[in-house]
């Protein structure tokens, strides 16, 4: 049977106005080993100032590959788990088979954080985790609006949002949008200038002091992700939106939410941010 999500999702990659995040995952899940596990771990421990996360309810909002919804899960959270994008659903899915078969402590649907009548059903969490999802929903401010609404009195909202760049920042979304119209055969195209671009200069500096390649095979250092699956992921990532620190600090501080964590990317990363709702 088709979800809604699954037809609104399918429908939007069609046409060229939503990369494929769920096929993007899936490929990285080849590569997931315990040491990018245990790294994703101690992320979440790191940010969150925590030992575990047992006792705890755990909202991963576009749970992408799942890996983190995996790392709650190991840190002791009763974790739920979902993603507009039906493959990613299925890549968490694939996750919880790995390693929680059956375990009833991890739940994972298909579904939207723009979908209000949703996330009613879900009720409030104490930690709501959404790590570069929510400016791809192409309605960025309401889904932070969706994401405050889940957490619980004193729980925690752990997201991470594109840093705006102004120019650079326009730029790179023509580059996007430009990279999802074009048909799998042409990608290629945008893809490796765009990597040439992102990767030609850290490189080169390797090389120059005589580390060939250090930076690109010690990436899995950063949240246990993949070097490449990220670059595929920056590039094609679409829709885009950005947003500055002090923007979202004061969203939220209208709404009561108070910023314990800040770390801010200098380029085209994420800026991550961690709140609580006293």
């Amino acid at each position: 049977m088709l979800t809604q999500a699954k037809v609104d999702c399918t429908l939007e990659i069609d046409r060229g106005e939503r990369f494929e995040f769920g096929k993007n995952w899936s490929q990285f899940l080849t590569i997931l080993d315990e040491k990018r596990i245990a790294i994703a771990e101690q992320s979440l421990q790191e940010m969150l100032a925590i030992d575990h996360l047992q006792g705890k309810s755990f909202l991963d909002i576009g749970s992408g590959s799942g890996l983190f919804s995996l790392a709650a899960r190991r840190l002791g959270a009763t974790v739920h788990s979902f993603d507009f994008d039906p493959q990613a659903a299925a890549c968490s899915a694939e996750l919880k088979e790995r390693y929680f078969p059956g375990d009833a402590s991890w739940t994972i649907e298909e579904g939207s954080v723009l979908d209000a009548d949703y996330l009613s059903s879900l009720g409030t969490f104490d930690i709501v985790y959404s790590w570069g999802v929510l400016h791809h929903t192409g309605a960025m401010w309401q889904a932070l609006e969706h994401a405050y609404a889940k957490v619980a009195a004193g729980g925690y909202l752990f997201i991470a949002l594109y840093n705006d760049q102004g120019r650079a920042t326009r730029n790179w979304k023509i580059v996007k949008r430009t990279y999802n119209l074009l048909p799998h055969g042409l990608k290629f195209l945008v893809l490796w200038p765009a990597f040439v671009h992102l990767w030609g200069p850290i490189m080169c500096r390797d090389f120059l002091h005589g580390r060939p390649f250090s930076t690109w095979l010690n990436y899995k250092t950063r949240r246990g992700m993949s070097a490449w699956r990220d670059v595929v992921d920056w590039v094609g990532g679409y829709p885009f939106e950005v947003a500055t620190p002090g923007d979202v600090f004061e969203f939220y501080r209208k709404k009561g939410l108070q910023l314990i964590k800040l770390r801010t990317s200098n380029a085209h990363g994420c800026n991550e941010y961690v709140f609580i709702n006293q």
